[in-house]
Parts: C-alpha cells; sequence; structure tokens
C-alpha cells in the first residue's frame, strides 16, 4: 500500500473503529452535519435554565435532545451566581468559555476554574458550581445521556457543606 493509500484510508478506518465500539453512532458519521457556534453568537435561542437552579441561569441547546440522549449546551449565568449542590445521571465535560467559576464536587476542597478550564464530573456524582463576581459565565457542556438534574447534598471530605 502507498503512503497516499495510507494517508486516505486511516480516517475512514478509524471512523469505522469508532463507529463499532460506540464511540459515534452510524447516524452521527452519517447524517450529521457540522455546527459551528460561539456562545455571543445573537442567533442562539436562550432559555431559563431547568427549576432545580435558581433563576437567572440561562441555557441554550447547541445539538441532540437533553431530553433523550446526547446534548451539547451552552450554559451562562451572571457574576455572583450560584449553583446549588445537584446531581444527574449523565457525567458531564465542561469547558468553561468564560468567567471564572468556582466548582466543589462531593468530598472535594473547591477549585477555582478559569476560561479555557476544562473538568469532568462522574455521572450521579453531587456537585455545584458559583460564578465569581469577575464578570458573568458561560460553560460549554457535553451530556452523554439525557438530563436529569436533581437537588442532592454535597458530604463528605473537605468539600462538606
Amino acid at each position: 500500500m502507498s503512503l497516499r493509500s495510507l494517508v486516505l484510508v486511516t480516517p475512514l478506518v478509524a471512523g469505522l473503529a469508532l463507529v463499532q465500539q460506540g464511540l459515534v453512532s452510524a447516524a452521527q458519521t452519517a447524517d450529521s452535519q457540522p455546527v459551528i457556534q460561539r456562545a455571543d453568537d445573537s442567533g442562539l435561542q436562550w432559555a431559563p435554565c431547568p427549576a432545580v437552579f435558581p433563576k437567572g441561569c440561562e441555557v441554550t441547546v447547541l445539538q441532540g435532545d437533553p431530553a433523550a440522549g446526547r446534548s451539547d449546551v451552552f450554559l451562562r449565568s451572571p457574576a455572583n451566581y450560584t449553583f446549588p449542590p445537584h446531581k444527574h445521571t449523565s457525567p458531564e465535560r465542561i469547558v468553561l468559555v468564560s468567567g471564572e467559576m468556582e466548582m466543589t464536587y462531593a468530598g472535594k476542597a473547591p477549585v477555582v476554574v478559569s476560561a479555557g478550564g476544562y473538568t469532568f464530573v462522574p455521572g450521579s456524582m453531587p456537585h455545584a458550581a458559583r460564578c465569581l463576581a469577575k464578570g458573568p459565565c458561560v460553560m460549554f457542556i457535553a451530556f452523554q445521556s439525557p438530563i436529569d438534574a436533581e437537588a442532592a447534598e454535597l458530604t463528605g471530605g473537605s468539600g462538606q457543606q
């Protein structure tokens, strides 16, 4: 096999391997369209956050269906906003797009995350967050299963409430 053939075939084989492993569905690879979105785009449709959070935060769905399965969202809050302790079945992958947040996970000491920072929250782990006074916070969050957020308590370790 020539080097040119290898360069052309390798991404296809890698993509098929991801489909076989269940990391990417066949529908996603065949039917999905690329999505390019900025958190400050005026065309985004923002809605209030779920009732588990106090008024003031907003969410917009970028891709997927938060009620049915995998989804990507932007979530934003004003400065000094607190996301009270909560949990959900789905793990979440968070990238802080703007602002600065203090994140607290059950049994752990709070940590401050700055814009560009990444955090992973395992499914069903109680956690809380607070957007600090440096300005509004925007998070990109990827969920891998339906979102079923509910109030929770942070207990144990130095993150005890």
